[in-house]
This record gives C-alpha cells, sequence and structure tokens, in this order.
C-alpha cells in the first residue's frame, strides 16, 4: 500500500510504486525472467542506462532497486547538477563503501561532467543509474556507455494507462474518498500518451477543478481541462529519433504524403529545420544517389535557402525538396559501393598500389618505375584506354553495382562498352 501521510504531495508522487510488484508496465524487464528481476533476485548489479519516454518508471525503478539491494540511493538531476555536485556524491560514498547515483537526463551532462563520473564507475565507488529520453548512442560518452547496460523502457500501451486509474480510484488516500464516475475515457488515454505521470496530472486537475466529491471521467470533461493536445514530439526527446526515422523512411519509400506529414510533425514541434535539411542532404545521396543526380543539388540548394530565410517560410521550401525527393527515382547504390569499399579495406589493409599509377616527382621514385606505362586517358579515342587501376589483389572486383531505374541503366550500359566483362556489368 501507498503511504497515507503524504497528504499534500501531487498525486504522481503519492501514487509512486514501492515495489516491482506494484510497477505498471514495462513486464520485458520486470516479468519472471525479465533481466531487472534477475538483477535483484540475484543481488547482482552493474551500472545502467534506462531510456525510454517520459513517465514510465525510470526514477521509481531506480528507488526500487536501491531499496531492494539495500544500497544508498542518491538522487541528481542533469538539469541543475554538475561537476560539483557529482563529486560530492562520490566522496560520501567512498565513506559508505558505495552508493547508487540516480542522474536523472543524463543526456544534458556535456562531456567532462559525464568524465567524471568515470573513474567512480570503474572503482564501483558508485553504481550508476541514467535516465535517459535520448538514444544514448548519440548523448552518452562511449566509455561511459560501454561500461552500463541499456535497458528500453515503453511507452504504457492503453490496458497499462486503465490499470493505474482504477488504482488510484481504488488506493489513493485522497481520491478513494470521492465517489468517481467512469463514462468514457478516450480523451483520457490519447492526452496521456502512454505518459503515466501525465494521467495522473490530468486526472488530478480534473478532481481538484471539480469542487465536488463526485468526479465524473468523460471526453468532455477532459478536454475541456486539458484544452489542447500539442503535438507529441520533443525535439530534445526520444520522439525525435523515432519521427525523423520515420520521415528518412517515407522518403526512402517513395510516399511523399507520409513524408510531408513527418515533416510538419517535426516543424509543428518546434525541430530546427536545418536539422531537416541536412536529413535531406544524406537522403539525396544515400537513397538517390544516381538515379538522379538532381536531388543532390536540390537538396544542397535547400540547405542553403533554409538557412537564408528561416521559418516559417523555410516550410514552404523543405515541402519542395521532400516532396521532390519522396517522389523522385531511388538507388542506393552509390552508398553500398562506399560501404563495400570501407569493408574491403578494412579486411585487405594497404595493399600496394600499382607502379604505373604511383606518383613520381623525384628521380629516385622515377628510377623505381613509379608511374611508369601510365597511360593519361584523355590521349585516347573516346578519353579512355583500357588500364589497371585496381592493386592486383582486387582486379576485377566490382564495389559499385548501379541501380534498376532509367538513369543507372545508362551509366551501366556506359561502363559495360568500356570494361567489357571485367566487372560484371
Amino acid at each position: 500500500m501507498f503511504d497515507s501521510t503524504r497528504k499534500y504531495i501531487p498525486l504522481s508522487e503519492r501514487m509512486r510504486p514501492k515495489a516491482l510488484s506494484e510497477v505498471i508496465g514495462q513486464q520485458h524487464l520486470l516479468g519472471k525472467d525479465g533481466p531487472l528481476s534477475k538483477i535483484i533476485d540475484n543481488q547482482s548489479f552493474t551500472s545502467i542506462l534506462f531510456w525510454g519516454p517520459p513517465g514510465v518508471g525510470k526514477t521509481t525503478l531506480s528507488k526500487i532497486i536501491a531499496q531492494q539491494l539495500g544500497i544508498a540511493h542518491y538522487q541528481l538531476s542533469a538539469i541543475d547538477a554538475g561537476v560539483k555536485e557529482v563529486r560530492n556524491v562520490i566522496e560520501t560514498a567512498k565513506r559508505q563503501g558505495g552508493a547508487i547515483l540516480f542522474i536523472d537526463e543524463i543526456h544534458r551532462f556535456n562531456k567532462s561532467q559525464q568524465d567524471a563520473l568515470l573513474g567512480a564507475v570503474e572503482k564501483g565507488i558508485i553504481t550508476l543509474i541514467g535516465a535517459t529520453t535520448e538514444n544514448p548512442s548519440f548523448e552518452v560518452n562511449s566509455a561511459l556507455l560501454s561500461r552500463s547496460q541499456v535497458y528500453t523502457l515503453e511507452s504504457l500501451n492503453k490496458d497499462d494507462l486503465l490499470i493505474l486509474l482504477e488504482r488510484v480510484i481504488t488506493e489513493d488516500e485522497i481520491i478513494s474518498k470521492k465517489t468517481v464516475e467512469i463514462q468514457k475515457t478516450d480523451a483520457l488515454l490519447h492526452f496521456s500518451g502512454g505518459d503515466a505521470r501525465k494521467l495522473l496530472n490530468i486526472f488530478e486537475l480534473l478532481v481538484n477543478s471539480s469542487g465536488v466529491s463526485d468526479v465524473i471521467i468523460n471526453d468532455e470533461n477532459i478536454e475541456r481541462i486539458v484544452q489542447t493536445k500539442a503535438a507529441k514530439f520533443d525535439k530534445k526527446g526520444e520522439n525525435h529519433y523515432d519521427v525523423a526515422s520515420a520521415f528518412i523512411k517515407a522518403i526512402r519509400g517513395s510516399d511523399p504524403n507520409a513524408a510531408v506529414y513527418y515533416l510538419a510533425r517535426m516543424l509543428t514541434g518546434g525541430e530546427d529545420p536545418k536539422f531537416i535539411a541536412r536529413r535531406l542532404l544524406i537522403a539525396a545521396a544515400e537513397d538517390i544517389g544516381n538515379a538522379n543526380p538532381n536531388a543532390l543539388l536540390l537538396a544542397n540548394t535547400t540547405f542553403d535557402a533554409v538557412a537564408k530565410i528561416g521559418m516559417p517560410e523555410a516550410r514552404i521550401i523543405l515541402s519542395q525538396c521532400v516532396t521532390y525527393l519522396a517522389s523522385s527515382p531511388k538507388s542506393n547504390a552509390a552508398y553500398n559501393a562506399i560501404n563495400a569499399a570501407i569493408h574491403e579495406v578494412q579486411k585487405t589493409g594497404d595493399l600496394d598500389i600499382p607502379l604505373h599509377l604511383r606518383n613520381a616527382p623525384t628521380a629516385l621514385m622515377q628510377s623505381l618505375d613509379y608511374g611508369k606505362n601510365y597511360k593519361y586517358a584523355h590521349d585516347y579515342k573516346d578519353n579512355f584506354i583500357e588500364q589497371e587501376y585496381m592493386p592486383d589483389e582486387l582486379s576485377g572486383t566490382t564495389f559499385y553495382k548501379p541501380g534498376s531505374n532509367p538513369s543507372e541503366e545508362k551509366t551501366k550500359q556506359y561502363l559495360k562498352s568500356l570494361w567489357k566483362e571485367k566487372y560484371g556489368y
């Protein structure tokens, strides 16, 4: 049960679980064979990074783990804590023989602040639990990331939120004294967006605004309280990468309607238009490439124009580029070519450059046949003469395989006319 003495604490805090059995959702981590359950059962614990959207239990799980393991728990927020505060906790943990340090929004720590944690984590002085709404791969330095286990937390689903709502009505020491009539929950669930804290805040607002002991939950009452639903997009949160990913995949999938929808999601959420323009430059090269070389030119022009114009007019320029790229023929042949070539270099190392291709600025190099027998292509018919450009070990290896589109079909035929069967075109 929950502590009945905390009458003036917000509902979301009053309802904070005290044990794993009270936690709603996250069964992939907390189920019978879940990794967090095993950590507690086995009393074995290493540093953890919780990655997930707001209101899904990151702080709660940190406190429960510390309580279940009998370890001192300290909490800092990366918004208002710095290296000094981190070092103070480390010194305290040294005297206590170890502690858990929970850092909320750890992605907001800069490199020097994250580095301040490393030594204490390595020596076991503190066990770190970091919470982040951002992809740790982007925002947590590699040294700290390699010393931590990343667990992904998920938004609560409809059933989870309804269980939480029922628990509030029956167990909270204040709400349980009122008469709550549930007529419809669609709006409440919609506005909550899988965030338990948001659901509790909205519900508490509804209860407080009713001014009576009888509370009615229906869509009309909830919409009146909330007024408007902000677009679920946080340019500094986990949804940032989800929407950006969907945006690029819609362009790659040649769906201009979906692509411009996700563009609107990002712009409405306050995304930096230059971030979007950079993604378009990458998409133009990676997903369109030589199927339509003009795509990269337009994307580059778009980036320049967006930087000059700014919002709100930049939305028009971005929309033109997005719909053009999404509607363009696609090829990832250039993208695959460089990946394959890099893989080959990593596998075979620095193979010898053929002598006839080497630079020969000195007499010694010339005496060693550097540059000897090199044929200058422009001296020959159609500016081409067949000769070997690859290291001997890679002769005939094909990295660039033109895609199946009109533009690259022409390229393929041209290369085949030059090289015959050498590269398999």
